[in-house]
C-alpha cells in the first residue's frame, strides 16, 4: 500500500490536486446546500449577485457548476506527470497558474451569465 501511495505522490501535482479537491467539495456543498438568503458570509458574493434574491439564487447554482468544472480540471491536470515529465517548479507554476485562471474564469462567466439572464437587475 505504501508503494502505491509513493508512486501516486511522485506523479501528481500536489497544488493542482489539493485545490481541485477543495474546489470540487466546495462546489458540491454550494450546489447541494446553497445559501437561502443573500448574505456576506457564504456563497458566490459579488455586487451583481446580491442585487435581489432571484439573481442570488441563480448565481449560487451557476457558480457552483463552474467551480465543479474547474475542480475536476485541476484534479485531471495534477496527473500530468503520468503523461509527460515536468519539474516540480514547473508543476507548481502550472498549478498556481491554473488556479488563478480558473478563479478568473469562474467570475467572468458567472458575471456574464448574470448580465445575460438578468439584463434589468
Amino acid at each position: 500500500m505504501e508503494e502505491i501511495l509513493n508512486y501516486i505522490s511522485d506523479r501528481i501535482g500536489i497544488i493542482s490536486f489539493l485545490t481541485g479537491i477543495i474546489f470540487t467539495i466546495a462546489a458540491l456543498i454550494l450546489y447541494c446546500f446553497p445559501p437561502k438568503k443573500i448574505n456576506y458570509l457564504y456563497g458566490y458574493r459579488t455586487p451583481s449577485s446580491m442585487k435581489n434574491q432571484q439573481v442570488w439564487d441563480f448565481s449560487q447554482k451557476y457558480s457552483a457548476i463552474k467551480m465543479l468544472q474547474i475542480g475536476l480540471l485541476l484534479i485531471a491536470v495534477s496527473f500530468i506527470n503520468v503523461v509527460i515529465t515536468i519539474s516540480e517548479k514547473q508543476e507548481t507554476i502550472l498549478g498556481i497558474g491554473l488556479l488563478i485562471a480558473g478563479c478568473i474564469y469562474m467570475f467572468m462567466v458567472t458575471e456574464s451569465a448574470i448580465k445575460k439572464n438578468f439584463p434589468n437587475h
